[in-house]
């Protein structure tokens, strides 16, 4: 049994070793995802201390409104683990959110402990992988977000996810060695997507669109603005079938599962429109 554990606020410097934990546990974190992470709300992200000043875990604690809120980086020290660690950590995020509508993706052997901590199952999220590519052909639809203009991307964004995080999309969208375009039919806006890189390759999030064929002229776009035949991945919501025939056209394979759920009730998003999760600690 852990005694004398102690919750504090992480401090940014702290953060980045949560991201390395997240490494370590084969999350494939982004090479500069912690900035953004912390911009969107500095006082969520907790970290347990042993009497020594040891970090025993982590979890991050967003609160991206009044209304919602959003639960990740949830580690516990292999070593501490199946003790109190945990279960304090995870009291601390929901005493911080409140009362809150709350989301996180959980590792789905946890599923039943979120369910004795009040949250239920809407979906299934699945990581799927596959290799970069170089499409030689332009896209005259596929623009730089500049020639969009951001409140746009904010008010389509909003639709696809429960809270307006433009606080959070103000970092994710010029974090160095990323990309980030919209497509445009005209001057009707159809979809956006950022690629970045991560530990290994790079990862797609979000990827936002209309319909199939432009999320997938989005894919394409995005996959040539990096180099050729690294790993890419794409996390899909399993309740969105035209996701998975996405990930399935660019043979891409599923690697590992998480559980979508929320504490209070299924937020009404424009499903259809979400082909990829902008990232599993941020929602």
């Amino acid at each position: 049994m852990q005694k004398s554990i102690h919750i504090g606020r992480m401090t940014r410097h702290e953060l980045d070793v949560a991201v390395d934990w997240a490494a370590q546990e084969g999350w494939n974190p982004g090479l500069h995802d912690a900035a953004g992470f912390y911009a969107t709300d500095p006082n969520g992200f907790f970290m347990a201390k042993g009497p020594d000043g040891d970090p025993l875990g982590v979890i991050s604690a967003v609160a991206y409104d009044e209304q919602f809120g959003f639960i990740g980086f949830f580690i516990v020290r292999p070593d501490v683990r199946g003790h109190q660690v945990g279960i304090q950590l995870g009291q601390c995020a929901l005493n911080y959110l409140g009362g809150r509508n709350i989301g996180l993706d959980g590792v789905e052997n946890k599923i039943k402990n979120y369910e004795r901590m009040g949250f239920s199952l809407v979906c299934h999220n699945y990581r799927c992988e596959g290799k970069t590519s170089t499409c030689a052909k332009g896209d005259a639809g596929i623009h730089p977000l500049q020639a969009v203009g951001l409140d746009r991307i904010y008010q389509y964004d909003r639709t696809c996810f429960p809270a307006d995080r433009r606080i959070f999309l103000n970092a994710w969208l010029s974090m160095p060695e990323s990309c980030s375009l919209a497509c445009l039919d005209g001057k009707k806006l159809q979809g956006y997507g950022t690629i970045r890189r991560c530990r290994s390759g790079h990862k797609i999030g979000p990827l936002f669109a209309d319909d199939l064929e432009t999320a997938d002229r989005l894919y394409r776009a995005l996959l040539n603005r990096v180099k050729p035949d690294e790993p890419v991945y794409l996390d899909i919501p399993g309740n969105h079938p035209e996701a998975r025939l996405l990930a399935e056209k660019h043979r891409m394979k599923t690697v590992f599962g998480t559980a979508r759920m929320y504490s209070r009730n299924e937020p009404k998003l424009a499903t259809q429109r979400i082909f990829g999760i902008t990232t599993f600690e941020l929602g």
